[in-house]
């Protein structure tokens, strides 16, 4: 009886989740902000080595960002961490490709070779929780798929933008301050906010 309300905590979980990303997205396509490119704001604080190697940014851009990291081509913004009662941490966000080409997001999936159902997914980021020194892994349902984004396509075309989400066990209550991380791009220090 009690893995049946847990399963359906989850699946009700999963549709939370699912509607905030699709309310994201709406809240997204109303900006105006008159360009289909990425701003270079962060151009001047690149650093002197130059190169592909991944970067953290001292400034998150545009929306109310919790973190922003670069590596190479590619940047992750962190825009929400929500800790809800049912002991599970949402994180959400937007990924934005700003190279010449396709990015594939293979190396951002789960090690499991078993299951194909994760893809190019965020199905390898982990939170790490330095106080308590664990690191929680994304969820997974009773198929093994990530309750996470699954990028349309493998991927993010050329000067585009996708939203993202992914779903994880809560640390205790009284740890807010944890680092995000997802394939070889740098850890996203972010704080964890009680939802309602």
């Amino acid at each position: 009886m009690d893995l049946r309300h847990t399963m359906k905590g989850r699946r009700a979980l999963a549709a939370v989740a699912i509607t905030t990303g699709l309310l994201l997205t709406v809240s997204g396509c109303g900006g105006g902000d008159g360009g289909d490119k990425p701003s270079g704001t962060s151009t001047s604080q690149s650093s002197k080595g130059g190169g592909n190697k991944p970067q953290a940014s001292s400034t998150p851009s545009q929306e109310t960002a919790l973190a922003e990291v670069k590596g190479g081509d590619i940047t992750l913004t962190v825009t929400s961490a929500v800790r809800d009662q049912g002991g599970y941490v949402t994180l959400s966000g937007k990924v934005t490709n700003g190279g010449g080409q396709f990015w594939i997001a293979s190396n951002w999936r789960g090690d499991e070779r078993e299951l194909s159902g994760n893809g190019a997914s965020l199905a390898g980021a982990s939170l790490i929780d330095s106080k308590g020194k664990k690191k929680y892994l994304v969820l997974r349902d009773t198929q093994g798929r990530c309750l996470c984004t699954k990028f349309d396509g493998g991927g993010v075309e050329a000067g585009q933008s996708a939203d993202w989400f992914a779903q994880f066990p809560a640390p205790p209550a009284d740890t807010t301050n944890v680092d995000f991380q997802v394939g070889s791009m740098p850890p996203a220090s972010i704080q964890i906010s009680d939802g309602e």
